[in-house]
């Protein structure tokens, strides 16, 4: 079965145009809240979200369909998306549930669900409650309505269980650090962490007005971080977006590192500790840790050398969790920053997987270029095409002959990957391969074969430089 408004994280889209319009949102809540009713007597939902002005009109609306449902709510403000799972967990509740675009422009708004471990929900949750929204709503009556109160402190408690994944025998006294927090849903508790582990802390996007998430900074836009790690002379910047769950981090040079860096670091940093950092304690399987489809091949390579399998996921950070659950695997994660250690936490956490990285630069005494000193990222060029609604770029012939060519040419030196967007209308070309000009060029001739159709590049093309 296939679904109709959840994509590969929640759902999202423009405020005000289907489905993020208040009307729809309490219908979601409420259908969300029948679901919960077939196996809870009362259910509570904890409900967190970012910056963005639209969160207030659509967290009254999804107070009012849950409580309709006779579903009790939990308010928790502005909290990063790890906090609300995190908090889910702790406070015993039978779901969180985040009003966040993550990365997307302030303009647009979306909802997403953890359940009460803490993680996301599975395909068969969400086809359960596509279900539901089918059917005639049933209204509590008043003595059975649900009631809404607020969480003092949500911040606090969030802020103490970063810390707590932090070694205790370890501080970043000495440590100067920039903390970029997207003018989104961590600008109050990011800068905090750092603060309270002994840095000394420069913020910058820590000031939501409720337009302003994700412009011009945070995760999605590194160059304001880089300007100001140079501007402060800072040993680090450390960049979120705009709910916290995604990190990029630059260092004193201006050097920006990926996701799948930061996995390889965490991976060797446990693994020069002598732990089986890979694997659960009581896992007897081959060590391995999990990326995506999207994954550097050199991050490939060099994992293999050091013994490490690496298995490719579906992108989403929902898939990798589902794979390091079956395989019993502890780390994981995408290059665009979202992270997993689940020794640490449930859900990828952008706070944690910077003190993590903190953690080994601590304990080793070496930078994080010196870490990484033994794997070089190929070169791998993304370029998304906007589509038009409606647009079947699938069918296109000369897309699909063109990029059967281009694997033939990058047969055991480079590889192709064409995907659709889970959250923006967007097809995203992607080449890797050893020689930067021919991964640009290929990516390019794929992509030209689109300019026939109604779609537009976006202004967005990563290269991924061949250090």
């Amino acid at each position: 079965m296939t679904r109709k408004y959840f994509g590969t994280d929640g759902i999202r889209g423009t405020v005000g145009h289907a489905p993020i319009t208040p009307d729809f949102i309490l219908r979601l809540a409420h259908a969300v809240g029948r679901v919960l009713k077939r196996t809870e007597s009362r259910p509570t939902v904890l409900i967190g979200k970012d910056t963005r002005i639209s969160g207030y009109m659509l967290e009254s609306a999804l107070e009012s369909g849950f409580n309709s449902a006779g579903v009790d709510v939990v308010l928790l403000g502005p909290l990063p998306t790890p906090g609300v799972a995190y908090l889910t967990r702790a406070q015993r509740a039978s779901l969180g549930v985040v009003i966040s675009a993550s990365h997307n422009p302030f303009a647009d708004n979306g909802i997403k669900f953890f359940s009460a471990q803490g993680t996301k929900l599975p395909d068969a949750w969400e086809l359960a409650v596509e279900a539901a929204l089918e059917e005639p709503a049933v209204w509590a009556d008043s003595a059975s309505l649900g009631r809404t109160r607020r969480l003092e402190d949500a911040a606090g408690r969030y802020i103490e269980f970063c810390k707590s994944t932090f070694a205790n025998d370890l501080t970043l006294k000495g440590m100067k650090i920039v903390v970029d927090g997207a003018h989104g849903a961590a600008y109050q508790v990011a800068p905090m962490v750092f603060h309270e582990l002994g840095a000394e802390v420069i913020s910058i996007g820590c000031a939501p007005d409720g337009l302003n998430i994700n412009f011009e900074v945070g995760a999605t836009h590194p160059e304001a971080l880089v300007a100001a790690v140079k501007t402060h002379k800072a040993h680090y910047g450390i960049a979120l977006d705009g709910d916290a769950d995604r990190l990029q981090l630059v260092d004193a040079q201006g050097r920006l590192f990926n996701g799948d860096e930061i996995l390889y670091l965490m991976v060797k940093e446990r693994l020069s500790r002598g732990a089986d950092a890979p694997v659960k304690p009581a896992s007897e399987t081959v060590p391995g840790v999990v990326g995506t489809l999207m994954t550097n091949m050199a991050v490939e390579l060099a994992l293999k050398a050091k013994g490490i399998e690496l298995v490719r996921a579906k992108v989403g950070d929902r898939y990798v969790l589902e794979e390091l659950e079956q395989r019993g695997w502890l780390l994981g994660g995408e290059g665009s920053g979202h992270l997993l250690a689940l020794d640490k936490h449930t859900t990828g956490d952008g706070l944690i997987s910077a003190l993590q990285v903190l953690q080994a630069c601590m304990r080793s005494g070496q930078s994080v270029a010196q870490l990484l000193a033994d794997v070089t990222l190929f070169p791998q060029v993304l370029i998304n095409v906007r589509l038009q609604p409606g647009q079947d770029w699938k069918s296109n012939t000369r897309l699909a002959e063109t990029a059967k060519l281009v694997e033939a040419e990058l047969v055991g030196i480079g590889r192709v990957l064409i995907r659709a967007s889970g959250t923006e209308p967007l097809v995203r070309v992607m080449v890797e391969a050893r020689d930067p000009a021919q991964a640009q060029a290929c990516a390019q001739r794929i992509a030209n074969c689109l300019k026939d159709e109604p779609s537009d590049f976006s202004d967005t093309v990563f290269v991924v430089p061949h250090a």
